[in-house]
């Protein structure tokens, strides 16, 4: 049995590039022939989008072949009320104590709710003492992971509040196979729980801010096996960050095209470009570079750029930084460390020029 997990897509709109996503995601579960598809929480921005796209979800969430199960997020917490229909396929899990029966599995939700420590224990402790025994137990869940390596902008835009907190240590005497979190934006991510159970946040399948840069995953495995990252072509950020060598013999403009050249075609790019430039060697200074990076990212999405490289022909022209080039070059250092030793001279010397 095949499972497609996601989270977090932050529906504002019909049909932008949000919308699209979902429908993409949609797509995915009927070519690999899902029987559940899990959206952990966040599936809308806010609880007026879900009133006003309602009427739209119903007809995607209906006659797919899989179900769509799906829990609230602590976006979209009050979007769900009782007697609200979201589609033929959809089935809404608000209460900790009503899980979804589905063939050998049994499927929890822990919604979004604004209590952390014992409360949260208590909740878990429920699903202690009425987990199946003769089932797959899979929890829906949407909040934080603490004891993981995460910052804040993780979690999308979400301030310095903690969202429902759990540790490691609250799933040690579940008997949980899947946690199938939301509420981590960044990345695909995935812990073995000390109970043998996996733990995973797939990450947002669409940028939603400018922090969340590469390509967008979700989680599609097969119950009995370890979660999977699966690639969409959906819409994302993508950092490119270049850094030019004076002492290369390419033309600069030619390094930029190469890499703008095999980002994904979905990609909005943030491009930045640090390092030196010898104008001399290049025939153009500052100003023509920035105008010829400009014509070959035409029909690109850049939506930021960040010129941070500099011209420094008559440093490398100094007489004291030739003599200090050539003993370099004589040295054993490796190539790293002589490239650091010469970013360090050129820093200096620009620093005692100005």
């Amino acid at each position: 049995m095949k499972i497609l997990h996601t989270a977090d897509i932050h529906l504002r709109e019909y049909e932008d590039n949000r919308w699209r996503a979902l429908q993409r995601l949609i797509e995915i579960g009927k070519q690999e022939k899902v029987e559940i598809f899990v959206i952990s929480g966040d599936l809308f921005d806010k609880g007026i989008n879900a009133e006003t796209l309602r009427p739209k979800i119903r007809e995607i969430f209906s006659n797919n072949g899989f179900k769509i199960i799906l829990i609230p997020g602590n976006h979209d917490s009050k979007s769900y009320k009782i007697g609200m229909y979201f589609g033929e396929d959809t089935i809404i899990i608000t209460n900790l104590d009503e899980p979804f029966e589905y063939k050998d599995l049994m499927i929890w939700g822990l919604p979004f709710e604004p209590i952390k420590g014992e409360e949260i224990l208590k909740k878990l402790r429920l699903l202690a003492n009425n987990s199946a025994t003769d089932k797959r137990n899979i929890l829906l869940y949407h909040g934080e992971f603490l004891d993981a390596f995460f910052s804040r902008k993780d979690f999308g835009e979400e301030g310095e509040g903690r969202y429902m907190p759990v540790k490691p240590s609250y799933f040690k005497d579940l008997n949980i196979d899947y946690v199938l979190a939301g509420h981590f934006h960044s990345k695909f991510d995935m812990w073995k729980l000390e109970n043998g159970g996996y733990f995973v946040y797939p990450g947002s399948p669409i940028s939603i801010t400018r922090r969340e840069t590469g390509q967008r995953k979700v989680n599609l495995f097969e119950v009995g096996k370890p979660p999977k990252e699966y690639l969409l072509d959906t819409p994302h950020f993508e950092d490119v960050v270049i850094e030019f060598d004076p002492f290369m013999l390419e033309n600069p403009v030619e390094i930029v095209k190469e890499h703008i050249e095999k980002v994904h075609s979905e990609a909005n790019i943030i491009l930045t470009i640090r390092g030196y430039i010898n104008s001399e060697e290049a025939k153009k200074g500052e100003t023509e570079v920035v105008k010829q990076i400009r014509e070959i990212t035409q029909g690109k999405s850049v939506v930021e750029e960040h010129y941070e490289f500099k011209d420094i022909h008559t440093i490398l022209e100094d007489d004291l930084f030739k003599s200090f080039k050539e003993k370099l070059e004589q040295s054993d250092y490796d190539e790293e460390k002589k490239k650091q030793l010469r970013d360090m001279a050129i820093k200096a010397m620009m620093k005692a020029s100005s």
